[in-house]
């Protein structure tokens, strides 16, 4: 199972309480009856319908996944190990047919949390949440643009300054240079190529400002305290730039 962006439109999974299961129907989304029948009673809100009854195919594997592995499809969820598909029919032959286990992860992999998770650079976890793998840069990449798309949809407020701060992280994450990076993240799209083109510009200032203090200090002769005090700086911080930062 791999992150690649989703391209699909559908509205996200929405959370639930742990005490539910993390994809199960929201409240409220009950049909109206139609004309000439009576409503039928609704189910206390939270309740959820017995076995799972009522739910589709999709949702009902989701439910059992997260009876199964709650650490990993309940309240929270990480990012899943490549091949989780095939650990999960292996571990459970008789229980998921294939093709509804299939759509149940696509469900869960185009979810706004999950796709949050793999965003914020988390590693990739196994069944038991331990964590195994680094997600690739590609995939962090577009899951904060598809984050971004989603949050900027729903907000009168400009998030590009978020969607800048989110890719510069990724960015200095992945270790790439800039040409690097674009082998791995190609674009056609000019929102993505800009918030691409802010997040290098701020990255390079950075470098810039460090490269900057690191002469200043080799030129001062003082220790990083009096330095720092000198400048009006905290000494952490001037140790903290006076680490290892490079940018091709």
């Amino acid at each position: 199972m791999t992150e690649t962006a989703p391209q699909s439109t559908a509205a996200p999974l929405e959370a639930h309480p742990p005490a539910a299961p993390a994809h199960a129907p929201a409240e409220g989304a009950a049909r109206r009856p139609a004309p000439g029948r009576r409503p039928r009673k609704s189910a206390p809100p939270g309740a959820a319908a017995p076995g799972g009854a009522g739910l589709r195919p999709a949702h009902q594997v989701l439910e059992r996944l997260f009876q199964l592995y709650p650490k990993m499809f309940g309240a929270r969820f990480l990012p899943l190990k490549l091949g989780v598909f095939q650990d999960i029919l292996a571990l459970h032959p008789d229980e998921f047919k294939k093709e509804d286990l299939k759509t149940a992860l696509g469900l869960h992999a185009r979810s706004t949390r999950y796709l949050e998770a793999v965003a914020s650079g988390e590693k990739r976890h196994d069944l038991n949440a331990v964590p195994v793998d680094d997600v690739a840069p590609e995939h962090v990449h577009h899951a904060i643009m598809e984050v971004f798309r989603r949050r900027q949809a729903r907000s009168k407020e400009d998030l590009r300054p978020w969607l800048r701060t989110r890719l510069v992280k990724a960015i200095e994450a992945s270790g790439l240079t800039r040409e690097q990076y674009g082998e791995r993240v190609p674009t056609s799209d000019p929102l993505a190529q800009a918030a691409l083109d802010e997040a290098f510009a701020e990255l390079g200032e950075q470098v810039a400002k460090a490269e900057a203090l690191r002469r200043a200090y080799a030129a001062s002769g003082r220790s990083v305290e009096a330095f720092a005090e000198m400048y009006g700086l905290e000494p952490a911080a001037v140790r903290a730039v006076l680490g290892p930062v490079t940018l091709a």
